[in-house]
Formats: C-alpha cells, structure tokens, sequence
C-alpha cells in the first residue's frame, strides 16, 4: 500500500505545525506557500510561548505541550531560545489584590508562580520601574523565540527530519475534492488543510461569511537597548495585561480592575491597547500592542496607537537608553464567539484550521497534534 498524500496550504506557524502533526502520522505532507516565505502574522508577535495566558484543562495542557515540541525543534537545528518566564507587574492597589488571587490560584493548580515584592524585583530584573511599584507574578513556564527566525528555520527541521516537501511563491486559487489549483498547476492530495490564516477567506469565501470571525490589526514596534549586553531577565507586562488573558478571569477581583480601567483609561480599552515586552537572542526588545477588529483595516498604521503604547510602557519600564528600530502592524484571524479556534470539514478530505487568534506561537503545535490525531488514516 502507498503511503498517503497530505498538502498543508500555508507556512505560517498552523501551517508548519500541521505539517509536523501530519508527517508524524505516516503521511507524506507537501505544504503550499504563496510565498518566498511566510511574511504574515506569525513573524510579526512577541515570539512568546505563553502558558500563563491560558485558562487550566485542556488549553493550559494545550500550551504546555506546544512548548515542549518548540523545544524538540529548536534543540535539533540550534533554533534560540529562552525560558525567561513571565512578570506580571502591579502598580496600583486593585492590580496587586489580583495578582495575590491569581498566584494563590494558580499555585493551587500546579502552576510554578510566585510573588515578588519590589525589593526582589529589582534585584533580579534589570529596566523595571520600580516607582510606586506594589510587587509582581512570576511565572516560569513562558518562554522567548525569535519568530521572524524561527518561521524560516522551522521548514528546515522539517525537510531535514520529518521529509515534508515545501512549495514556495505558489498560490492555491481553487480547492476541490482531492484537487488543487494553482493558475495552471494542479495539485493532488489524500488529505488537504488550508492553514491560511485570513487568506482561507478568498479560498471559501461563501464559508467564511458564515463564521463567527472576524480579523484582528495589532501594531508593535522594536527597540535596540544602548547596552550590547543589557537583558532584562524576563518578558514583562503591565496591569492592562491582566484583562486581556483569558486565564485571569479566574480572580474575582478583576471585575474592579476592569471598571477603574473603564473610567481612567477608557481610550486603551476602546484600541484594545496592553502592552508587554519581550527580548530576543540581539537584545531587540520587542513592544506592544493594539487590537482592533474589522474585516477589512487601511494600511496605514495609526502614530497615535504608537504613543498610547509608549506613554503606558513608561510606567512600568525604564526606557530613556531605548532607541525605536522597526514599527509594524499584522492581522490574524480573531472569532468572535469565544472559541479557540476554527475547524471546518467544508469538502471531503479537506479540513480548514483557523481561528486561534494571538495565540499561534503558544497553541499551534498541540492544536494541530491534537487534530490530525483526531483524524482517521
């Protein structure tokens, strides 16, 4: 009998994990790129794999599991990458009342937090405000790669390891049954997932009318620190953060939180605005973001997004030896009835992987693992 086909449409990091999922399966998996190299959402995000941010069960397990294969991956070719953890920081009374919940919350499920006080903080991190600063949540499950390196570096683990074939600068136009049309191209597959972030859209179109989705524009932007060596020693965020993860839910005091929030900085809520750093391998600091949500956004990005985003990071972060190098936006699917992401069976044989919203580099490697598992030969 011969082995089974697969093609995986699209090298983001969905696509590049169903590869691997499929591959692992006994298939022999070609992925479609329309091209040279993924330019899309997956390189343009912190590089955070962020367990923290994910509420305990399933998705927590979920999250977990993606860091352990981004760590397989990244130990097999020498890919960086670094297990900093997470600090939550609170600058105010009602952002501590919830962190304390969170912690005691958390720790009761298992999970390696703790609490600092300012002291500590200061002694451990390096570019954290510590003015008027009440203490933080240290989590160290979260872990920085470098996503505009790693989203090139990840097809050649998986030609090398795992014998998935790439296809690049091609563009699937017409999906049917076990074919696939690209302009005069055709294409033949067992199996067929379109992990095309919003471009599944021009695929399905009729399809993705139907679906409780829409798409998200962030902004963010980089920094080169004046030190060559200066690290912080973790990723950091503000209070803002702390209504944002789905995860944080579980403290009952968030809902006052959110309604000083509402009162004192409404114009970040309506931009969706929290702002997190992280820190690669060169020492760029990476800053954001901004969430807004429409089907279709202009191309230009918005400076004042970009100055709400630096005036709350000065709160938190010493940032006067920062020195701006890149600002960018991307825009990734985003459903909107609360679901973690988007399965669909439109065809026979095809199968559309979607909908994960901001938190591809964290869940992807399980979802797809968990999917194509789920799928019978």
């Amino acid at each position: 009998m011969s082995q089974q086909t697969a093609i995986v449409v699209g090298a983001g990091i969905v696509g590049l994990a169903t590869a691997r999922a499929l591959s692992l399966k006994g298939y022999h998996v070609t992925v479609i790129e329309r091209n040279q190299k993924a330019v899309g959402a997956s390189i343009r995000n912190f590089g955070m794999v962020w367990p923290i941010g994910q509420p305990n069960g399933l998705l927590y397990n979920r999250a977990i599991r993606s860091k352990q294969i981004w760590k397989e991956i990244a130990d097999s070719i020498g890919l960086w990458y670094d297990e900093v953890g997470s600090l939550h920081l609170a600058y105010h009374d009602d952002e501590w009342e919830v962190l304390q919940e969170l912690c005691a919350i958390f720790s009761e499920n298992g999970r390696p937090v703790k609490l600092m006080d300012p002291q500590s903080i200061s002694h451990e991190f390096k570019g954290i405000n510590t003015l008027q600063l009440r203490g933080g949540l240290f989590s160290s499950t979260e872990m920085i790669i470098d996503p505009r390196e790693a989203i090139q570096k990840v097809p050649d683990y998986l030609k090398e390891y795992l014998d998935v074939n790439f296809i690049w600068n091609t563009t699937i136009t017409e999906i049917s049954g076990n074919q696939l049309k690209a302009g005069e191209q055709h294409f033949h597959a067992d199996l067929i997932f379109v992990c095309s972030g919003p471009d599944f859209e021009t695929l399905f179109p009729e399809l993705f009318a139907e679906q409780p989705i829409t798409k998200c524009k962030l902004q963010m932007m980089r920094f080169s620190p004046k030190e060559k060596d200066w690290r912080i020693g973790t990723s950091i965020c503000g209070g803002l953060s702390l209504i944002h993860y789905q995860s944080f839910k579980a403290a009952k005091s968030l809902f006052k939180l959110k309604s000083r929030y509402n009162s004192e900085m409404g114009s970040y809520l309506d931009n969706g605005i929290h702002v997190m750093v992280s820190q690669n391998d060169k020492g760029e600091l990476t800053v954001g973001d901004s969430h807004e949500y429409a089907t279709n956004f202009e191309p230009f990005d918005k400076t004042n997004l970009n100055d709400l985003i630096l005036e709350y990071l000065k709160t938190f972060a010493l940032t006067a030896d920062w020195k701006m190098i890149q600002s960018w936006h991307g825009i990734y699917p985003k459903m909107t009835n609360s679901a973690t992401e988007l399965i669909l069976h439109p065809q026979p044989k095809v199968y559309i992987l979607n909908g994960l919203g901001g938190n591809g580099m964290t869940l992807s490697f399980g979802l797809a693992e968990e999917t194509v598992n789920s799928i019978s030969l």
